[in-house]
């Protein structure tokens, strides 16, 4: 059985998948609040919102409390959480049953079967792993429309998909490790005596929901060279229990073992090719082009066809493994001594390929031309960009008249002001000569950036010291109840280092990544030099580490609230250790890059993004949560792959922000118009974001270097 994505189709949400869609468009901009989890259903569609932190779940076993939630994954949410009476770590996941898709009966019926099937053990009672996750408990909540499958933590582990996007393809031997882990624990799971929860007892049962999502990896710690790491396979997820939660049209089918050969298959296929989705198409690669598979390892090839489904199956895992184990093992020998038949067999595909690319010029090279830009919005389809209004002349109702707005002094949207070309243009020209409105920006001179110094006087108008606006642009939302936040874009920090062909090249070493807790140690000076960062990695070099800040204080406010936990000592310990660049603001990237290029290899920075994201004399490290989380890398190859240490960002500049990935990124934040909340004042500051939420606004937001808050096709017309 292949467990399809549940769309909720009865919910209007703007991406038509709840459960990968943290809040609807018009909740990140009219209630910012939501992420704070003020609310329990997205305002948007009213789909059952993400759970708030600090929440606690009563089960038999415990209670456990909500840490942070982390993604979606299958048919359900993750959270990482406490059991609190030990204090242990564990993994919750969220599942739902939303009174629209779902009446009462068939939420009652999908309870209890939950609370009887989600988990299996041995029936003899032994405490035997075979890298299958089991739940601890099954919650059902009797009185709401959620359910929750409380796991123990495996730690340092990632989803297949996870480490696809993280570290690429895998090479024929890890193919083989993989495989021969899977099909011994599918062995066990298909032919033990197995018992449920409810004490019923069968033997063996059907995984049925395999694939990239509900795959583990667990790589081994300290392993340099990844054609040589270790690591482990868990399983989690089985349908017996995840199908529960597939949409009620969705018709309930027995899985069976057979098939979850092919799934595995055709995982190790997508581990292989190193990707799962054609990038031009949008759909799962197909195991039949064999234009995809590679010919380092023939036997293994072979294997794989029979396990997937392409040539004469196998009877069952145990028989899989057993051929797998006997495989012979690649040679350079066999890889270099062709037999003629496949030599003459790739002269006529060369032949064939040359005789279909004459024929295209003849037929006309207009032909791919034509296609082409059709593939590509399919790839990059966006439902809810089609529904923004097109262009600033087609917002409606604007309030006639001249208005003052304002923002901080060296602040991301001065940086964008000081922009040429498109920027200028459109916040001089276009936003100013719109149906007789005029806006006029006004810098605010205070250094105190945050929104609590934009009070409300008599009037009813926005004050910010001595200059009177309608509304303000900044990066920390309102804290004044009679103030409202409105998301424009997304914006945040870039980390950088230096790369030093003198000390070797120091982001491979960090493997293009680092964690909060290793920043905060850093600028506190806890960390002084390279080799302090991991005591096991000796590779790292005996390197001063010298930690640089931009002057602007919007950016210093936001790393020591992000950073630093807005911990006094702390932030003095951050004053006492770090260097600012001393240079005025606009040369801020200049100073990086010319430090840089004298490479000075002892070098970490950071920026707003807008400002230093689109150079190449230093690596934007991807940031996690902490060393045992996975990093995430908001920029990304034309491809649709992150950028990695190995890039020459200086010969490769088409790298771009990723959108749907920045919404997980520890240092990523948004812009935000404030205005008051009455209705005393003429509505300028909505009517300034709904200019800024349209086709055209986001686009020449984009181009400013800031993240628009929707993907924006690739091919996308204002």
């Amino acid at each position: 059985m292949v467990i399809k994505k549940n769309l909720y189709q009865e919910y209007r949400c703007y991406s038509n998948a709840p459960l990968n869609c943290d809040r609807p468009l018009q909740t990140v901009i009219d209630t910012p609040e939501v992420k704070h989890l003020s609310v329990k259903y997205c305002t948007g569609c009213g789909f059952p919102a993400i759970i708030a932190q600090n929440v606690e779940i009563k089960g038999s076993r415990g209670i456990y409390k909500v840490n942070n939630f982390l993604s979606a994954r299958g048919l359900g949410r993750m959270y990482s959480g406490t059991r609190i009476n030990d204090n242990q770590p564990v993994l919750i996941k969220e599942y739902l049953l939303p009174n629209k898709s779902y009446n009462d009966e068939e939420i009652r019926q999908r309870k209890e079967t939950f609370k009887r099937v989600a988990g299996v053990s041995l029936a003899d009672g032994r405490n035997q792993s075979f890298r299958l996750i089991n739940p601890i408990e099954a919650i059902a909540d009797e009185r709401g429309e959620r359910c929750y499958l409380i796991i123990q933590e495996v730690e340092v582990s990632q989803t297949l998909k996870e480490y696809l996007q993280n570290n690429g393809s895998m090479q024929a031997p890890q193919i083989r490790e993989f495989l021969n882990q899977a099909l011994q624990t599918l062995q066990f799971l298909h032919t033990q005596k197995l018992r449920l929860p409810d004490n019923q007892v069968q033997q063996g049962m059907a995984h049925g929901n395999i694939s990239l999502d509900s795959t583990l990896i667990k790589l081994e710690k300290n392993q340099k060279q990844q054609s040589n790491q270790q690591f482990y396979i868990y399983f989690c997820d089985l349908a017996v229990w995840e199908s529960l939660f597939e949409h009620p049209t969705v018709q309930p089918s027995q899985p069976q073992p057979k098939e979850d050969l092919t799934a595995l298959g055709l995982a190790a296929f997508y581990l292989w090719v190193g990707r799962d989705v054609d990038n031009s198409s949008g759909q799962l690669l197909n195991p039949k082009d064999d234009r995809l598979w590679s010919n380092s390892d023939s036997h293994l090839k072979q294997f794989l066809h029979r396990l997937i489904g392409l040539d004469t199956p196998y009877e069952s895992a145990e028989s899989a493994r057993k051929e797998l184990l006997q495989l012979p093992k690649p040679s350079q020998s066999h890889i270099t001594t062709t037999s003629h038949e496949e030599e003459k067999e790739k002269g006529w595909r060369k032949g064939w390929i040359l005789l279909g690319i004459l024929a295209l010029i003849l037929l006309g090279g207009g032909i791919w031309y034509f296609l082409r830009p059709n593939s590509s919005t399919a790839r990059q389809e966006n439902p809810l960009w089609s529904r923004l209004v097109r262009s600033f002349s087609d917002v409606p109702n604007l309030p006639p008249g001249e208005f003052s707005y304002t923002a901080e002094k060296n602040s991301t949207w001065t940086s964008i002001l000081r922009q040429q070309a498109q920027t200028t243009k459109f916040v001089e020209e276009t936003l100013t000569k719109i149906s007789n409105t005029t806006f006029n920006y006004q810098p605010l001179q205070s250094s105190d950036v945050r929104v609590r110094s934009l009070p409300l006087d008599t009037t009813r108008e926005c004050t910010i010291k001595s200059c009177k606006a309608y509304f303000a642009i900044t990066s920390f939302p309102a804290e004044d109840s009679g103030l409202k936040s409105q998301a424009i874009a997304n914006d945040g920090l870039l980390v950088y280092v230096a790369h030093s062909k003198k000390d070797s090249n120091l982001p491979k070493l960090l493997k293009g990544k680092i964690s909060l807790d290793t920043l905060r140690q850093i600028y506190t000076g806890k960390i002084t030099n390279w080799k302090d960062i991991d005591k096991n990695d000796r590779s790292l070099p005996d390197l001063q580490i010298k930690p640089y800040a931009p002057t602007e204080p919007e950016a210093v406010l936001f790393f020591q609230k992000r950073v630093l936990n807005d911990d006094p000592q702390a932030i003095a310990d951050y004053k006492r250790v770090t260097e600012q660049y001393t240079q005025p603001t606009e040369e801020t990237t200049k100073v990086i890059r010319a430090q840089f290029d004298e490479n000075q290899g002892g070098i970490i920075a950071f920026g707003i993004i807008n400002k230093v994201w689109n150079q190449c004399n230093a690596y934007p490290l991807a940031i996690s949560q902490d060393n045992n989380q996975q990093a995430v890398q908001p920029l990304f190859r034309p491809e649709g792959q992150p950028i990695d240490p190995d890039i020459d960002l200086c010969i490769k500049r088409d790298y771009y922000i990723e959108e749907s990935n920045f919404k997980t990124y520890p240092l990523g934040n948004q812009l935000f118009v404030v205005y008051p909340k009455d209705n005393s004042l003429q509505p300028v500051g909505p009517a300034f974001c709904k200019l800024l939420i349209t086709r055209e606004g986001q686009s020449l937001l984009q181009k400013a270097g800031l993240v628009p808050l929707l993907n924006i096709p690739e091919n996308a017309c204002q």
